[in-house]
């Protein structure tokens, strides 16, 4: 049962490393880690801030018992010229007390300047790296996109994007679409040609195609028929050869307004011959 956890347990932290991968941009993961360096580098400054501030404090506090050391050998002085030692005497107490405090402060500024100098130096180290790695950052988001831009340039034109592969695969879905609508188209129209089908909306038996041709022999015969009987009623085919039997010799005719007739010529010769005797 362990063994079955870790093995699901594996496959989904490597389901969600891959799901991550996919998602994430590299632009926007070093915008990221820019920004959170940009941020170490304000708190070392607020660091640095907080550190002089106490400093300052602490300087303040030690001004403050040196003035006071001053005032207490002042007084422990004044009660010794009148004689009151036991005033003197805790006079130069509270001075000690005051010095003593006055040295740990001491200590403590010394300290305080040494941690502000390493901070500054840390500051200015951090600044310099932040700086550097803004401009290395830069450059690799433009490589980054320019290498993106090529990708997707190499791909649809060859074809091997996602996107591109859909537009193929739908293309090609509506060309085999395209040639069953076709063949479909021509089966349909070569069935119904061979009387496949039968037209429900005919009245009487169906025909196929060999009724269809014969029918259609019967109908032009019967319009052959008819045209000869036609012809007969109205006598065109007689009148017809007629006018084409005697278009010679109307032909033959002589030409001319003052031409005699063929019958008449001999005989008007023969009275020419008559006057010259």
């Amino acid at each position: 049962m362990a063994g079955l956890t870790g093995r699901i347990s594996t496959a989904v932290k490597a389901k969600v490393s891959k799901l991550i991968e996919r998602a994430e941009d590299p632009s926007e993961t070093l915008d990221y880690s820019y920004q959170k360096q940009v941020e170490q580098l304000q708190n070392v400054k607020k660091g640095i801030a907080d550190v002089v501030t106490a400093k300052k404090r602490l300087q303040l506090q030690e001004g403050t018992l040196q003035q006071q050391v001053v005032k207490l050998d002042t007084q422990a002085r004044q009660a010794m010229s009148q004689g009151r030692e036991d005033l003197a005497r805790t006079a130069l107490e509270r001075k000690n007390v005051a010095q003593t405090e006055l040295q740990t402060l001491d200590t403590q500024v010394q300290e305080l300047e040494t941690q502000q100098q390493q901070l500054t130096e840390s500051e200015q180290k951090l600044r310099a790296k932040i700086e550097a790695f803004r401009t290395k950052k830069e450059v690799i988001k433009a490589q980054y996109s320019a290498a993106e831009a090529q990708v997707k340039i190499s791909e649809a034109a060859s074809g091997v994007g996602e996107q591109m592969a859909d537009v193929g695969l739908a293309m090609q879905r509506a060309i085999d679409k395209t040639e069953n609508m076709k063949a479909r188209a021509s089966a349909v129209s070569e069935l119904e040609a061979a009387g496949a089908f039968e037209d429900i909306t005919a009245i009487g038996p169906a025909e196929d195609d060999l009724d269809r041709q014969l029918k259609q022999l019967s109908n032009q015969s019967s319009v052959d028929d008819d045209m000869a009987k036609l012809k007969s009623e109205l006598g065109v085919g007689s009148a017809a050869g007629e006018l084409a039997a005697g278009a010679p010799q109307e032909s033959s005719a002589p030409q001319g307004g003052g031409g005699a007739p063929a019958g008449e010529a001999p005989q008007a010769q023969g009275s020419q011959a008559e006057q010259g005797q």
